[in-house]
């Protein structure tokens, strides 16, 4: 059945999330420590330059992809000339981003002191081009994703604990990072042939110029307090510093992996929901989106603050005692961010509001670029962390005061307040524990303590709870008709 099929999506879509997260989680503490913190510092700064040449490269295309091929299932032909239209404008911004690349290689001297870091580079965007994974995910094809991706990683992170043995070999971690990236788009490339031919006779590109500027302006505008903050860090302070910053950078991302799995299914979803007229599903699934936002992120927040030195180390090592703090500053993150992922990707971009998603991407670089030159070079890694926290604070309100007439029936407040009001007993309980015990074995207590308390007021307290709603019998209901 549909619902069946939409359960089944979004356990794929899950598990291919959380992946690419989990094999980086069991790669993370082996690599931190046998790079230390200034070689990984190192890896992090290069790779926050690619990641500027690759928002260049894709733009808006990540999402543009995936709301274009979704609109033409079922139609073969509209779909082939769809995908050769959306791929021939994505090569172009690609050889665009490849020439700029090599330009900052030769008269950028901070670039010059691993130029080698740049050659890799450069074959990472390229291979990142030919993956193609938005078709994929526009199809809904999730199954084949999530597989084929698994599969990659799993050979990744075997040949990382192989061949990375020693600090001087992050060039090779650097180079095998970067094949997994190739690797991924070749067989994407075989295999996209089972859906479309592509082919540059009959291309149609300029209806889509526009939102693949306006979304990749909102990911390079968003990029000023992400990425950036680690790019800016690495040329005012030291690669040490960004090695702070980007370890606890890794650990959020790995926490937020976690509800980043749920509305990652939804964008096609919902984009459906709204353009058939399903007001009510599309109401019902963005409740659905606030109470297992609220449900994910509240127990992580909790731990992750008394805990985030038992974590530094459990996961980087005691040489990264001064990611400590940046990562107590960003966990609030987790609930921000995922308030803006519903707002933006669940109701912004499926009602095709570019003109709103590219404010907010104003709005977050300003204040991002801004923070980062007043911040940083004092501050230091606890300063990016600071502007990071900051802006996405910004694009929240924005994010918050364009959908108001949308979500203001739906009581977010309510349910965020409730939580808190749950949340006091298990602080105060913590900070007893905490302050009477320390180290590994407090903090796993505190997990089981956290994972039960939690369960017992979701199955007593609240009348539907959010456990109960994620059961695949349940799931499916409430994503019936969808």
């Amino acid at each position: 059945s549909a619902a069946s099929d939409v359960y089944k999506r979004q356990v794929y879509s899950s598990i291919l999330t959380v992946s690419g997260y989990l094999f980086p989680f069991i790669t993370f503490p082996y690599v931190t420590r046998v790079l230390g913190v200034e070689n990984f510092g190192i890896c992090s700064f290069y790779d926050s330059i690619l990641t500027y040449f690759t928002l260049i490269s894709m733009m808006g295309m990540s999402t543009l992809g995936i709301r274009e091929i979704a609109s033409c299932k079922g139609d073969k032909d509209k779909l082939c000339s769809v995908f050769s239209s959306l791929f021939s404008l994505n090569l172009i911004a690609t050889v665009i981003a490849l020439l700029l690349m090599l330009g900052s290689a030769l008269f950028v001297n901070k670039f010059q002191e691993h130029p080698q870091m740049m050659l890799i580079g450069a074959a990472k965007l390229l291979a990142n081009f030919f993956m193609i994974e938005w078709f994929f995910r526009g199809i809904e094809e999730f199954q084949y994703v999530t597989v084929r991706s698994i599969l990659v990683r799993a050979v990744y992170v075997v040949s990382v604990f192989i061949f990375v043995r020693q600090s001087e070999d992050y060039l090779l971690y650097f180079l095998l990072t970067a094949l997994m990236f190739v690797v991924n788009a070749a067989i994407n490339m075989l295999y996209v042939r089972r859906f479309v031919t592509l082919t540059f006779s009959n291309i149609r590109i300029t209806n889509y110029i526009r939102p693949f500027i306006v979304f990749g302006a909102y990911q390079i505008l968003t990029s000023m307090y992400t990425s950036f903050n680690v790019a800016y860090l690495g040329f005012v302070s030291s690669d040490t510093e960004v090695g702070y910053y980007s370890s606890s950078v890794k650990l959020f991302n790995i926490l937020l992996s976690f509800y980043t799995a749920f509305t990652g299914v939804l964008l096609p979803r919902m984009s459906s929901l709204y353009h058939s007229g399903d007001l009510n599903g599309f109401n019902k699934l963005l409740l659905l989106s606030f109470k297992v936002l609220v449900f994910i992120v509240f127990p992580i927040i909790i731990l992750s603050e008394f805990y985030a030195p038992e974590i530094v180390t459990i996961m980087s090592g005691s040489s990264f005692g001064g990611a400590v703090l940046p990562m107590r500053i960003i966990m609030p993150l987790l609930l921000i961010i995922g308030i803006e992922q519903i707002l933006v990707y669940q109701i912004l971009i499926p009602q095709n509001k570019d003109q709103k998603v590219f404010v907010n991407s104003i709005v977050g670089g300003l204040i991002g670029v801004i923070a980062n030159l007043i911040l940083v070079k004092e501050l230091g890694s606890s300063g990016s962390a600071v502007v990071w926290l900051l802006s996405e604070v910004c694009v929240l309100t924005m994010s918050y005061y364009f959908t108001f007439s949308i979500i203001k029936g739906i009581p977010i407040l309510r349910i965020i307040i409730k939580r808190i009001i749950y949340s006091i007993p298990l602080i105060f309980f913590l900070a007893f524990l905490k302050a009477e015990y320390s180290g590994v074995i407090s903090f796993i207590v505190s997990c089981l303590v956290v994972a039960c308390y939690y369960f017992i007021i979701e199955m007593t307290v609240d009348k539907k709870s959010t456990i109960s709603i994620l059961l695949p019998k349940n799931l499916r209901r409430n994503t019936k008709d969808c």
